[in-house]
């Protein structure tokens, strides 16, 4: 009897532990899909918001991520690194270009090649993925748009630089297309001829492998595909009735998607620069130098990620050494100098044309105005200096009044200037009595009455 009460309790137990284990067994079975979105130009955030979510995708086992994305291009270097991680991934990434109107154009056309599998939402389209990050457009011609007479060299641009350029980046999609298995002519003619193409094209060109009305429409035709990850191995997708989770980006993405704004960066330069001279001005504020020199460390750090042009920083650097010894050395001509030098550098700062990551010609011209401001402040201080009154030396002493302190015959002591001086007079004076500095011989000041006509005796600096 006792043997069976303790087998009843037992299996009371078991079934009880069962039951708690049960919910997270069914959290641990679930199937997951990640969704990561790309709304806007690609750049250092955008890499950083990839690379996190991939991870966080491989910890939580994730069945697949959905690589959302609606661009108009962005920075090569930050496509590459893109890539690279896609490339890399233990995780199927599934590229879908979404909601309807998006478009995957440059930069997100070389990343929807990279996918293991390639999807658009209907009335979308791809292409136009030739480089325009290095060099301008070709004499005469649109930016990518090819030579007339180099079409019997496959459309081949003259300018070596270009065509250096536009063969590296057909080599670089032709091996993703044959990669994915999907069609490397359309894209080396997207590359070489900014060719475009919509959803229904690009699925009859196999560009891409199917279109799909939404995410939940997408994981449903994705289910049962073979894919082949990072390291050869092959995975079968159980995307059916799988769980949709957006990625958040992180705030470190966060904030490089605001620091390596262009315009941003150059404000951050700008405060920096006003905040160390404002310090240099007024030792001892403490609050100028401090904000100047993070802003300052910050701009720097934002244009580190981006491409820049060494010339075009040089002559900001220049300009801001000007401008610094402007505050120090009132010249005007160096001031205006500074000002030249500082935005000719922010024109030639950026050496790329991609989408979203040029500056603002309204913010250059208030950097401008700012610094000519500076310079017209410093030009304003310079003429009511030199307008004024004399502030130190002899002259400055002139026309002070002064007070006897003793007096003896021609020479005695006064009291001018929150110091004594001893004093000489062709008059005789008594103590307590107010005069006026007529002139400074060494350290003897000459003094006389004052002259109630000039005014001047009834001002003192005691």
């Amino acid at each position: 009897m006792q043997t069976m009460k303790a087998a009843l309790v037992a299996t009371i137990g078991i079934v009880a532990f069962l039951s708690c284990l049960r919910p997270g067994l069914a959290e641990e079975n679930r199937r997951l899909a990640l969704t990561v979105t790309i709304d806007g130009a690609i750049g250092p955030a955008s890499a950083s918001y990839v690379k996190e979510a991939l991870a966080k995708a491989s910890e939580r086992r994730a069945e697949v991520v959905l690589l959302t994305m609606n661009t108009p291009g962005g920075l090569n270097s930050s496509m590459r690194e893109i890539i690279a991680d896609v490339l890399g991934s233990s995780v199927p990434v599934v590229g879908y270009v979404a909601p309807s109107g998006a478009h995957a154009a440059s930069a997100g056309t070389y990343i929807l090649y990279a996918a293991h599998i390639a999807a658009m939402a209907p009335g979308t389209n791809i292409g136009a993925a030739t480089p325009v990050q290095i060099g301008g457009p070709l004499p005469g011609l649109p930016s990518g748009a090819p030579d007339k007479d180099s079409k019997d060299k496959k459309d081949e641009p003259k300018d070596p630089m270009t065509a250096k350029v536009t063969n590296d980046a057909v080599a670089f999609i032709r091996s993703l297309a044959e990669l994915r298995g999907r069609n490397a002519d359309w894209a080396e003619k997207a590359v070489r001829e900014a060719a475009t193409l919509s959803a229904d094209g690009a699925l009859q060109a196999h560009a891409i492998d199917l279109v799909a009305r939404d995410p939940a429409d997408l994981l449903r035709q994705i289910d049962g595909r073979v894919v082949e990850v990072a390291g050869g191995a092959t995975q079968r997708l159980a995307t059916q009735n799988a769980v949709i989770e957006a990625v958040d980006p992180g705030w470190i993405s966060r904030f490089l998607a605001v620091i390596t704004d262009p315009n941003v960066s150059l404000i951050l330069l700008m405060v920096g620069i006003y905040g160390l001279i404002f310090e240099f001005m007024s030792p001892g504020a403490v609050a100028p130098g401090v904000v100047g020199t993070i802003c300052l460390l910050l701009g720097l750090y934002a244009l580190n990620l981006l491409p820049i042009n060494y010339a075009g920083l040089g002559l900001m650097l220049v300009g801001i050494a000007l401008l610094a010894i402007e505050a120090f050395n009132p010249t005007v001509v160096i001031g205006l100098g500074g000002v030249a030098a500082f935005v000719l550098g922010a024109i030639m700062l950026l050496r790329v044309e991609a989408p979203g990551y040029r500056l603002s010609w309204s913010v250059i011209a208030v950097v401008a105005a700012m610094l000519t401001g500076l310079v017209l402040v410093v030009l304003g201080a310079l003429r009511r200096a030199r307008r004024g009154p004399p502030r130190v030396g002899a002259q400055a002493m002139r026309g002070l009044a002064a007070e006897v302190l003793d007096w003896n015959e021609n020479e005695g002591h006064v009291f001018t200037h929150g110091e004594r001086w001893q004093a000489r007079g062709a008059d005789s004076f008594k103590p307590g009595e107010r005069v006026e500095v007529a002139n400074i011989a060494g350290l003897t000041l000459v003094v006389r009455r004052p002259n109630p006509a000039s005014g001047k005796g009834g001002q003192s600096d005691d």
